[in-house]
């Protein structure tokens, strides 16, 4: 049996404060610690694997939701502690998708202009000067926002109303004109451009795309350092189907 550890040998060992051991086990994150005659916390190498596996799910997918599944996956069923952590790969995997979508949309409107000039802040088009900007139909333009593709602005004009594309809806066109041009499909490009917005605040760089995906990349790493030891929590070695460790962790 392996020996206790004080509170501030398992601090050592994880590189937490004290304090944040203390904290982490008052949070359900780590087991309770054992007690001692005198009151003092005993620790074990689990708990050191636990506030391990605690750091890197954190850095993964941020503090809170780390908290959450640490507790859960001591608690619920082996086959739903996986699945939780296999969820946030997935989650990882669309955030890279998605990241990798934005950055083909600005990628396809790096080299060309669409226009004579660069549209700046103010600047508006109607269906007429897009279109003969971008070389298609104004008829065109009009099936790009029946799908969804380019939003339009909506003016008052004498005659009812009119299309008016703002900066925003001009760059969207002229990031779906390049790639349907290069022969991507409808929904492949409407992920492109929905990619661009839902990513707004990286959406004009690709300097910033590609620092998020280093960090998606980054955090995708350490889900998977961690998960050795998560395995070890949710499933640990020897507890088969019929063992007692498991029997009790199925128990409804």
């Amino acid at each position: 049996m392996a020996a206790a550890m004080t509170t501030a040998a398992v601090a050592a060992a994880s590189g937490y404060s004290v304090q944040q051991v203390r904290d982490l086990e008052r949070l359900g994150v780590i087991p309770a610690a054992a007690r001692s005659g005198n009151g003092y916390r005993r620790f074990g190498p689990a708990h050191v694997d636990a506030l391990r596996a605690y750091r890197a799910l954190a850095y993964a997918v941020g503090p809170v939701e780390a908290r959450q599944a640490m507790r859960a996956v001591r608690h619920r069923p082996p086959a739903e502690g996986a699945a939780l952590i296999c969820g946030f790969h997935a989650r990882l995997n669309e955030e890279r998708a998605q990241a990798l979508a934005a950055r083909l949309a600005l990628e396809s409107i790096r080299a060309e202009a669409g226009t004579d000039a660069e549209p700046v802040d103010g600047d508006s088009m109607t269906i007429t000067e897009l279109s003969q900007a971008l070389g298609v139909r104004a008829s065109t333009l009009r099936f790009w926002e029946k799908a969804g593709l380019v939003a339009p602005d909506r003016v008052g004009t004498p005659a009812g109303t009119a299309r008016r594309y703002p900066l925003a809806a001009i760059r969207e066109a002229r990031i779906v004109a390049a790639l349907r041009a290069g022969g991507y499909r409808i929904p492949d490009v409407l992920a492109a451009i929905t990619a661009v917005r839902d990513l707004s605040e990286v959406g004009g760089s690709l300097a910033a795309l590609d620092a998020r995906l280093a960090a998606i990349a980054d955090r995708a790493l350490a889900l998977l350092r961690a998960g050795e030891l998560l395995a070890e929590i949710i499933s640990p070695s020897g507890a088969g189907p019929g063992s007692p460790v498991r029997a009790d962790r199925e128990r409804p």
